[in-house]
């Protein structure tokens, strides 16, 4: 088969479309035939050299994908060869095929073409994972996410408007912060030009939720910005790894600091992924297939072209996901 191989740790021209072994279905997996996979910011930083996989995942970049079921594992059930789905993956997926555990999967959705349901599993699991399932997110209560016009951001606007809640955003164009407004988020602020902090404590006296994506750069206004019992949920490290942290703040305000990691978790046991697509597809499925809440699909490339991919998402100039496809 063909996938994307990263030849050495550099930029995105290291990205080679080339052969490689077809994946080996082993006890508990399945194989799936990829239509679409997406490019996530950790694909970014693997092809860096600074986000290996974890032990024994697959070394080609691909977080998540959509396909058919071609191959069945032993001791899976539920699933049969010709099912549509979509699966959480820890590599593998810029590829023409990848094995996956069969825990991991999710159907596709109704009323969701086969390729654009790519856009879903990594960003539905990690929002729903850290927003809801860590942090709590309540109705009536304030949410701030970084980076609203993400794939991540996106996804996590409509899940927390949907849940109730009173949205804020930053984003660097007045673009982007216009399609935040049209997915629900109410607070929209231009972080190129405006403090997020002052911002959101004028409208709302602060947040009771913030996910972040910067990492060091952000953590001090962070918790600036909390309300008091606010929780703070760091998932990307775009701004640095290391920070100063307020403890005397922190206390102050009965706030928490979580910091997360989606890919590096267990397929199954104390904090596998088994039960976040578990908890994703009864509580979330539902509304995707209402088309209540949708995915964000900025555009498509093949394969083939997974460097001018990469160069699109670490400049920023999208909304929404990128796909890949490996037919031309």
């Amino acid at each position: 088969m063909r996938a994307v191989t990263i030849s050495e740790p550099g930029g995105p021209d290291v990205l080679t479309w080339t052969e490689v072994p077809d994946p080996v279905c082993g006890p508990g997996e399945v194989v799936v035939d990829v239509v679409a996979t997406a490019v996530n910011r950790a694909d970014l930083m693997q092809r860096q050299g600074f986000y290996p996989p974890p032990k024994g995942a697959s070394e080609i970049p691909g977080l998540e994908c959509s396909g058919v079921i071609s191959e069945v594992g032993e001791g899976v059930t539920g699933w049969s060869v010709g099912d549509e789905v979509c699966a959480l993956l820890a590599g593998g997926g810029y590829a023409e095929r990848v094995a996956v555990p069969a825990v991991q999967l999710l159907p596709k959705p109704s009323g969701v073409e086969l390729a654009t349901a790519a856009a879903l599993p990594e960003v539905v699991c990690t929002v729903w994972s850290n927003v809801f399932l860590l942090a709590g997110l309540q109705r009536g209560e304030t949410f701030l996410v970084h980076g609203g016009s993400s794939g991540i951001g996106t996804m996590a606007i409509q899940l927390a408007v949907r849940a109730g809640a009173r949205v804020a955003t930053t984003a660097g164009t007045a673009e982007k912060l216009a399609f935040c407004r049209e997915l629900g988020a109410e607070i929209l602020v231009n972080y190129r030009d405006e403090d997020f902090v002052a911002r959101v404590r004028a409208e709302a006296g602060g947040a009771d939720v913030v996910l972040d994506n910067m990492g060091a750069k952000y953590l001090g206004r962070n918790v600036d910005v909390l309300a008091t019992g606010g929780r703070l949920v760091v998932i990307g490290l775009q701004g640095g790894t290391r920070g100063e942290l307020d403890l005397g703040k922190l206390l102050g305000k009965r706030g928490s600091v979580h910091a997360t990691a989606l890919r590096s978790r267990p397929a199954t046991g104390p904090g596998g992924k088994d039960a976040i697509v578990a908890a994703v597809r009864h509580d979330v499925w539902p509304d995707v297939e209402r088309g209540l809440v949708r995915p964000v699909v900025d555009r498509r490339l093949p394969m083939s072209r997974a460097a001018e991919a990469h160069r699109v998402v670490e400049a920023s100039e999208h909304i929404g996901k990128v796909l890949l496809l490996p037919a031309d």
